[in-house]
């Protein structure tokens, strides 16, 4: 499946600020089997005085700008076109979840892809006993690493409630398990946490997820939006698939991905430092849209 990507984030300011540091996780990248960037574009405005483009520890891309003079605004648009390709038959090769742990210590690597990183806590998703308890009341003896990271993507998207009002960006695991309730970050970090608190390793996946209209009604420009959904590693043999718990799904073409991380603070889209007065208020846009062109 063949996309046209648009993304726009609008910030403005009370009063001017004084310098102004961002680091930028924007930038879609071709991924071996799973995604192809034709093309790609990320405008900053204003001109940052300095803008240095490269790859993180995890592989995602990174911009990181830089005013050193006073701003009032600062918009960030992206335009791109992605080819998402059709995953394989998710046939379970997946290790028996009493096997998991040994598989985990016998990889010898420590590359970014390594499950090491992704089996202990982590700064936004701490291991804690209550998601644990609930993460093993999912699992049967005899259960396959797979099916047990169904399971539980199922059981939270039966028992947590989508509600965008709910939580921001600062909210922790804790607070919403308890409340059971959030948006995709927090439905996402509660189930990494559960994922490792039985030994599963598990990370966090920026990106966007092609959303449809109701039926009868027309799609509504923007209306998608940036999505979080979980990968996790389950065995030498089938290596990291990606469930999406707000939705009840494993990813496939209609999601497109940004980045890998242990949590949303490795892929936040925007973090940085600004010093001001006042407040400030942003704005987002997305559009994630089939081809409609020429064939290629």
């Amino acid at each position: 499946m063949l996309y046209d990507l648009s993304l726009t984030i609008d910030y403005s300011y009370d009063a001017a600020s004084d310098r102004t540091r961002n680091i930028l996780r924007l930038l879609p990248s071709d991924m071996t089997g799973v995604q192809k960037v034709r093309q790609r574009l990320l405008t900053v405005s204003p001109l940052p005085d300095e803008r240095r483009d490269g790859t993180d520890f995890f592989g995602n891309e990174v911009s990181m700008v830089a005013w050193h003079h006073p701003i009032d605004a600062l918009s960030l648009q992206l335009t791109a076109q992605i080819e998402r390709f059709e995953p394989a038959p998710l046939l379970d090769l997946s290790a028996p979840l009493k096997n998991l742990y040994r598989e985990v210590i016998a990889q010898k690597s420590l590359a970014p892809a390594a499950p090491h990183h992704f089996l202990a806590s982590s700064p936004r998703v701490p291991i804690l006993p209550q998601i644990t308890a609930y993460g093993r009341e999912c699992l049967t003896p005899d259960m396959t690493a797979l099916k047990a990271v169904e399971a539980m993507g199922q059981a939270l998207h039966r028992d947590m409630r989508f509600d965008p009002e709910a939580t921001d960006v600062d909210t922790s695991p804790e607070d919403a398990f308890e409340n059971r309730h959030g948006v995709c970050q927090d439905f996402a970090h509660v189930m990494i946490a559960a994922l490792r608190g039985v030994g599963i390793p598990a990370g966090y996946v920026s990106g966007f997820l092609r959303t449809f209209p109701p039926p009868g009604q027309p799609r509504l420009e923007g209306a998608d939006a940036m999505h979080a959904w979980v990968r996790a590693w389950v065995g030498k043999e089938h290596g990291w698939i990606e469930f999406d718990p707000t939705n009840d799904q494993f990813a496939g073409t209609d999601y497109i991905t940004i980045g890998y991380g242990r949590d949303y603070g490795d892929v936040a889209p925007v973090k940085g430092a600004v010093r001001s007065a006042g407040g400030h208020r942003t704005q987002q846009a997305v559009d994630v849209i089939p081809y409609d062109g020429p064939p290629s």
